[in-house]
């Protein structure tokens, strides 16, 4: 299809294990996590996982990381909260690659943190060093703090699906740059993918069904407080909280029907496949440096256009 990359996320499986087929399977595209919940996995886990899809890639691999919302990661992970998600997901990539430093130099492995304390690694468990340099850690951010963890010690950031222009502007490239001013970074070099949601289709009728699914994922990430930063840069606070009243009621299909079209169209872009190159540099050039998006296709005709319309955003 012409795609640079391909990447799985973490909802109702496993975001590693398609990575290790697609590994053997592909010899070009970056293969990325888009992201793994980073917290209820040992930093040490996560290394040996990252290192073995990197190598069996041929250095493809690209580590993206979030810390997903307390309620997920105390009620369906059993991981306790520290209330400090921002500091722990810094020390996080900072103990990835004291780790592979580690195996890579033959050093002793010392990374002393306030959450993370990594001290032994004897030579039976030392895979050694590899043929190619770390995968990049990507982490992801909504809200400023983590987009500053990002601009501190990450190789990129990823952000939310919930997202728009102006929240760029106002919210993540201000923190990107203080991040990376800290630390002594140039702030270009940390590379952001994102774009909000894309609405299309092979014609108007298929672009008006994707709208109102894409509602429904709209109302169910903007019923989570933690995203309601993202809304009162808009001034949609107040359907945040009807929302979030309704989730806990568990009226998940009626939640869609909050979404009025004004909040649709500052969170997408909606247009026919030869629109949406246009209409994406138009709202996002200058602000991402990667497009991260996905569309499915029906027949081969689809999937040709789909083709041209990877090609056209790669020309822009």
């Amino acid at each position: 299809m012409g795609y640079d990359g391909v990447s799985t996320n973490e909802t109702a499986h496993d975001p590693f294990l398609p990575l290790a087929v697609a590994a053997t399977s592909t010899s070009r595209v970056t293969l990325e996590t888009h992201v793994a919940i980073a917290f209820p996995r040992s930093p040490m886990v996560v290394a040996y996982t990252a290192r073995d899809l990197h190598d069996n890639s041929g250095g493809r691999f690209r580590l993206g990381l979030g810390t997903q919302v307390k309620g997920h990661n105390e009620r369906r992970f059993s991981t306790r909260w520290t209330g400090s998600a921002g500091p722990r997901l810094r020390e996080y990539v900072q103990s990835l690659h004291a780790i592979w430093n580690c195996w890579d130099t033959g050093s002793n492995l010392e990374y002393a943190g306030d959450f993370y304390q990594f001290s032994l690694m004897t030579p039976f468990f030392n895979p050694g060093p590899s043929e190619y340099p770390h995968p990049e850690v990507f982490t992801a951010a909504v809200n400023g703090y983590n987009c500053l963890v990002a601009g501190e010690c990450s190789e990129g950031l990823m952000l939310h699906s919930l997202v728009s222009p102006e929240y760029v502007r106002q919210v993540v490239q201000p923190n990107v740059a203080e991040g990376a001013r800290r630390a002594g970074r140039n702030a270009d070099d940390v590379s952001v993918v994102g774009g909000g949601f894309i609405v299309t289709g092979p014609n108007r009728s298929a672009i008006a069904e994707a709208a109102e699914e894409t509602k429904r994922r709209i109302a169910f990430y903007s019923s989570t407080r933690t995203y309601f930063p993202v809304l009162e840069c808009h001034g949609f606070e107040d359907i945040g909280r009807e929302l979030h009243v309704m989730s806990r009621e568990g009226k998940w299909a009626e939640m869609g029907d909050l979404v009025p079209d004004e909040m649709l169209n500052a969170f997408a872009i909606i247009g026919e496949y030869d629109e949406i190159p246009g209409m994406f540099k138009e709202r996002y050039g200058g602000l991402v440096d990667e497009m991260h998006f996905s569309i499915e296709t029906a027949n081969d005709a689809e999937q040709g256009q789909l083709r041209r319309l990877v090609r056209e955003l790669q020309e822009q």
